[in-house]
């Protein structure tokens, strides 16, 4: 075992953050911005071999994201309750499963050309880049870009919504041709492979219950506010989608908290896990 690597971690799990301080992200992650951005996949400490980190992550059901823990193995009360509405098929119930699924995030451990002074971040991405890096990863003509020795830099190019035809910035990535040192620095490739942040630590995990009071809060808006009349929302404004949370095949009359309980029903080991 590396014991100086090991105190590392120990020391960076015991250092607490006085109360009141907020944390500086863009330590912790890179966001591309508008234009060529030049980048280094550094090795990931946690797994040499692979670099990438692949994790299903909520948005939108509170004002925090939430993992799922279906990444550490364990039981995930959103992911059965989507499961259970595609199981009987109605279009509000697709709808409402789509909306509600855990989104697929890939992160990957790199250092910024010309900002190498603040160390490794972590850069997090969908569908379409990591299709592209994983293209590039099985190139025998480029071979591994992650080597410390002969790897090679990366170019990401961003546009913005005015090229992308949408709301949203689209980034693309292209091999350099020539190879080169992750570093001329042998300390400064030490503290790259061996200082990094854990995707997996980064986010709070919840509770199987908290995730469940969670959802079911989401799904019953009215039911935390004061005012039960609530004005209409302007049409250009999404609202929820609603389901018809017919799920209990018994054809028992209930209503819809005990459709939503009875899917987490001890006694039911029916679950997709």
């Amino acid at each position: 075992m590396n014991l100086d690597l090991l105190k590392k971690k120990l020391d960076g799990l015991q250092q607490k953050t006085p109360a009141g301080t907020k944390t500086d992200y863009s330590t912790i992650y890179w966001k591309p911005t508008l234009g060529k951005q030049q980048i280094r996949v550094v090795p990931s400490m946690y797994d040499p071999s692979n670099p990438f980190k692949e994790l299903k992550i909520y948005y939108g059901i509170t004002n925090k994201v939430m993992i799922s823990p279906l990444n550490f193995g364990e039981k995930d009360p959103i992911a059965l309750f989507a499961s259970k509405l595609r199981e009987e098929y109605s279009k509000e119930n697709y709808v409402l499963a789509k909306k509600i699924e855990a989104k697929p995030r890939t992160f990957i451990p790199v250092i910024v050309r010309g900002e190498e002074d603040k160390g490794v971040r972590l850069w997090q991405f969908g569908k379409q880049v990591y299709e592209e890096l994983l293209a590039l990863a099985v190139d025998d003509e480029i071979g591994d870009y992650t080597d410390i020795v002969n790897g090679r830099d990366l170019t990401v190019e961003t546009v913005g919504p005015e090229s992308t035809g949408t709301p949203y910035n689209k980034s693309s990535v292209r091999v350099r041709l020539k190879t080169s040192p992750l570093s001329q620095d042998p300390s400064q490739v030490e503290k790259w492979t061996s200082e990094q942040p854990n995707p997996e630590t980064l986010f709070k995990r919840y509770s199987f219950d908290e995730m469940k009071s969670a959802l079911e809060k989401w799904l019953s808006p009215e039911e935390d506010g004061v005012d039960s009349n609530p004005p209409t929302p302007p049409t250009k404004i999404e609202t929820q989608p609603t389901s018809n949370f017919s799920l209990d095949t018994s054809q028992v009359k209930q209503n819809k908290e005990d459709k939503f309980e009875s899917l987490f029903d001890s006694t039911n080991d029916d679950l997709p896990f």
